[in-house]
């Protein structure tokens, strides 16, 4: 039987494109799925911070942040934020940055590691970035992350301590290594199979035509011994 496809995924739970991306993955995938062939998949999420020196409390709004934080003029910021909804909302996602909670995400990282030892980083995945985007939830307390790990099905004293002890910090540093090797400068970013980069949220309808190349590529290729 072939080996799946790997599609290894960077990105950031603060990230709106990121989201978008990988709803559109998953559109993507599940439209390949119902092929005679269909792809088999595997993918898997790295970290990558977009600010890292944001602070976990930061008081103020998503325009807020942009504006003052980066340096844009806050018109510009309220167009963008409205371009990127009506996008979310095409991806069937309904992103409310008038409640959104600006935070730091190593935290939030170091819990998708921990999930994906579980072997939940898919569910951990969605839950933070739901609860991020379309919930107003904090995603940068430890009592917080414990609260959204126990909601995806994780046990929540174990995800707490897994937090408070740092340890899957360096496997997030190990992430962001790999990124910066890649020469990866924005996310999302997708790698197919260690070959084929893809940047950026992509239609769902490309995410289907790359698996269904890949594959027959997968199919064209002698056995190996």
């Amino acid at each position: 039987m072939t080996d799946p496809i790997k599609i290894d995924v960077w990105s950031d739970i603060a990230c709106p494109w990121c989201y978008i991306g990988k709803r559109n993955l998953e559109t993507g995938l599940a439209e390949v799925a119902t092929d005679a062939d269909a792809p088999r998949v595997e993918v898997t999420f790295h970290s990558y911070e977009l600010s890292p020196d944001t602070p976990v409390d930061f008081e103020g709004t998503e325009i807020d942040f942009l504006s003052h934080y980066k340096g844009m003029p806050a018109d510009q910021v309220e167009q963008m934020l409205e371009r990127v909804t009506g996008v979310a909302a095409d991806a069937g996602l309904g992103y409310r940055f008038d409640i959104l909670k600006h935070t730091n995400t190593v935290k939030a990282h170091e819990l998708l590691h921990f999930a994906k030892e579980q072997g939940m980083q898919k569910e951990m995945t969605e839950r933070l970035m739901s609860a991020y985007f379309t919930e107003g939830r904090h995603v940068g307390r430890v009592d917080d992350l414990a609260d959204l790990a126990a909601e995806a099905g994780l046990d929540r004293e174990a995800a707490r301590e897994a937090l408070e002890s740092g340890r899957y910090l360096e496997a997030v540093r190990a992430d962001q290594a790999q990124a910066q090797a890649y020469g990866i400068q924005g996310v999302p970013f997708f790698v197919i199979d260690g070959k084929y980069g893809v940047s950026g949220a992509q239609p769902a309808a490309a995410f289907a035509q790359i698996a269904r190349q890949v594959w027959a590529e997968r199919a064209e290729a002698p056995a190996a011994n």
